[in-house]
C-alpha cells in the first residue's frame, strides 16, 4: 500500500535561487495525481524520478502565474512525447482559454491527445474527481482570485485475509472475497468461517489537503476535520500579518490555527515570502501553536502510509 506526497515546489511569487514554485506529487499505488504546475515542475519531476507520463489528472488551485506557468510546458512535452491517453486538468474557470491562447501562438493547436478541462466551483466543498483508489473534493478558499484547495481521501482498501487459513480450509475466491466484505462462509468442511477469524489487518484509509494560496479561513476546517495530513500556505510571519491581509495570504500562526482547530494529525506550511531567508522562524512560529508542523523543502517525502 503506498500513498506519498513529493514536494516538487512550494516557494511564493518571486523566484528564488534553489527553491520552485508551488507543485506537488500525490503517488497512490504507483497512480500519480499533479497539484498546481509552478514554473520548472518537469525539472523537478526529472530531479526526484517522477515518471510525467503516469500523470493523468493536475489539479489547479488557481491561476496564478507561480501555480500554472509550467502547466504549458508540460502539456507541449507531453505532445512532443506522442502521448496518446486523455489528460484531466481541474481548476478554477479561465484554465482553457489559458491554454488554448499560448497552443495557438505556439502554432501546436491541435494536440496529438485529448485535454478535458473540468471546471471547479470555488465557493463550494464538493467531489471533483473519482477513481477506484481516491476521492478528491474541493476546499473553498479566499483569495485574490478564485482558488480551490483539494483533500484527497483514500477508498477504503479490502483487509488482508490469513494465507494459512485460506490454504487449509481450500478456500475459493469466491469465498475470500466474502470474507474480505466482512461475511461469514462455510468452508468445504461444513466450518462456518467468522471474518473476524480470518481477517488479519484491516486498513485504515489516509486523508491529504492541499491549501494554497488562502487568507486565514476558520471555515475549512469543518472540511479537512482530523485528516492525516495538511498543507496549509505560510507566507508571512505574524509580524508582517498587515501584509498577509492585504494580499489575502496566511501568516504561519494562521496555519497552525487551522490545523490545531482542525484536530489533524500533521502540517506541512510552505509557499513563504522571499523576504525570508531564514525559514525556521516561520516554523517555530507554527510550532508554538501545532507542535508537529514541518517545512515543505523541495524534495520531501510524506508517507501516509506508514
Amino acid at each position: 500500500m503506498i500513498f506519498t506526497v513529493t514536494i516538487l515546489g512550494s516557494n511564493a511569487a518571486v523566484p528564488v535561487l534553489d527553491k520552485y514554485p508551488s507543485a506537488q506529487i500525490i503517488n497512490i499505488d504507483h497512480k500519480y495525481y499533479l497539484i498546481d504546475c509552478g514554473e520548472g515542475t518537469q525539472f523537478q519531476m526529472l530531479k526526484y524520478g517522477i515518471p510525467k507520463d503516469k500523470i493523468n489528472q493536475i489539479f489547479i488551485s488557481h491561476l496564478h502565474g507561480d501555480h500554472v506557468f509550467g502547466l504549458i510546458g508540460l502539456i507541449t512535452s507531453y505532445h512532443l512525447a506522442g502521448r496518446n491517453k486523455k489528460l484531466e486538468i481541474f481548476a478554477p474557470s479561465g484554465i482553457e482559454e489559458i491554454i488554448k491562447v499560448q497552443l495557438r501562438s505556439t502554432g501546436k493547436e491541435e494536440l496529438c491527445y485529448q485535454i478535458v478541462y473540468h471546471i471547479v466551483d470555488t465557493e463550494v466543498h464538493q467531489l471533483v474527481f473519482e477513481d477506484k483508489l481516491v476521492c478528491v473534493y474541493s476546499i473553498p478558499l479566499i483569495h485574490r482570485v478564485p482558488t480551490s484547495g483539494y483533500l484527497f481521501k483514500e477508498k477504503q482498501r479490502a483487509p488482508k485475509i490469513n494465507k494459512a487459513i485460506v490454504e487449509d480450509f481450500k478456500l475459493t475466491p469466491e469465498q475470500i472475497k466474502d470474507l474480505k466484505n466482512y461475511k461469514s462462509i462455510i468452508a468445504a468442511n461444513g466450518e462456518r468461517l467468522l471474518p473476524e477469524f480470518v481477517i488479519v489487518h484491516k486498513y485504515t484509509p489516509v486523508s491529504y489537503a492541499y491549501c494554497s494560496d488562502t487568507a486565514f479561513n476558520p471555515a475549512i476546517c469543518e472540511f479537512i476535520k482530523g485528516i492525516d495530513l495538511l498543507y496549509h500556505e505560510a507566507t508571512f510571519l505574524t509580524v508582517d500579518n498587515d501584509q498577509a491581509i492585504k494580499s489575502m495570504h496566511s501568516t504561519a500562526k494562521d496555519a497552525a490555527t487551522i490545523a490545531l482547530q482542525s484536530n489533524v494529525k500533521g502540517l506541512i506550511i510552505g509557499h513563504f515570502s522571499a523576504r525570508y531567508r531564514d525559514h525556521d522562524l516561520l516554523l517555530q512560529e507554527a510550532e508554538a501553536i501545532f507542535q508537529n508542523t514541518s517545512i515543505a523543502d523541495e524534495g520531501n517525502v510524506y508517507h501516509l502510509d506508514a
